[in-house]
């Protein structure tokens, strides 16, 4: 169970924890599609259904496994082998990535993610902690954190322990003080775990255990179905 008394710092994940992010990625892939077929309509032509973009994307990742963390160059040079493969000049793939990163900003907040975070920022000290491309200075909520660590800018991603321990750092205390927020089991809750952090899985839609991480752990008892819950759990409400 939650040990309340023991946390001194809170790191958060984003997407799919604070807001929903396939309704925002398929916005900025539109975004991305629109402005296309006004500056590159042979690309635009060849990929008009998204999910042949989202192909390319998947084979940059296999040739390009050192982008694996790094959401916005993957996309980046997804859309340059788009470009290059439509005859069109691929070095359009630096505005048109900058169409696809300004609309995957514009979020949607789930509604109990601001009354939240007021909450928590008041009390603890927030580390955001994502393996997206999302930034919070953009999307309008940077001001609630300390700060924000992404997959690309520190080098790793979730699970891997340094990324969590990293927060930690940034927040000043210890590993063991920090709870850690987030809807992934593997990623968020599994990977805070094995670190040394109490964690929350933050499960909306009743999803069960995955039967993955059943094999080494059983289902949590530290889980919410939404923030106001969180709250609720650390005596905030």
């Amino acid at each position: 169970m939650l040990e309340t008394t023991k946390v001194r710092a809170i790191s958060l994940d984003l997407d799919d924890t604070l807001w929903p992010v396939w309704p925002t990625i398929r916005r900025a892939e539109q975004a991305l599609h629109d402005w296309l077929a006004a500056h590159a309509p042979a690309t635009a032509r060849l990929f008009a259904d998204t999910t042949a973009l989202r192909a390319v994307r998947e084979e940059i990742e296999r040739l390009r496994p050192d982008l694996r963390s790094d959401l916005s160059a993957l996309r980046r040079e997804s859309i340059r082998l788009a470009l290059q493969r439509a005859g069109d000049a691929p070095g359009l793939a630096e505005p048109a990535f900058e169409v696809f990163f300004e609309h995957r900003q514009r979020v949607e907040l789930f509604d109990d993610a601001l009354p939240c975070l007021r909450k928590l920022a008041a009390r603890y000290p927030l580390i955001s902690l994502s393996n997206g491309n999302a930034d919070v200075q953009r999307v309008g909520i940077g001001g609630f954190f300390r700060a924000a660590i992404s997959a690309a800018s520190f080098g790793a991603a979730k699970p891997d322990a340094r990324i969590f321990e990293a927060a930690a750092q940034a927040a000043g205390v210890a590993v063991h003080e920090v709870l850690h927020v987030g809807d992934d089991a593997a990623l968020d809750f599994m990977g805070a775990r094995r670190c040394g952090m109490q964690a929350v899985w933050v499960n909306r839609d009743a999803r069960p255990w995955p039967q993955a991480d059943a094999a080494h752990a059983p289902a949590p008892q530290s889980v919410v179905t939404d923030l106001h819950q969180l709250c609720e759990r650390l005596g905030l409400s």
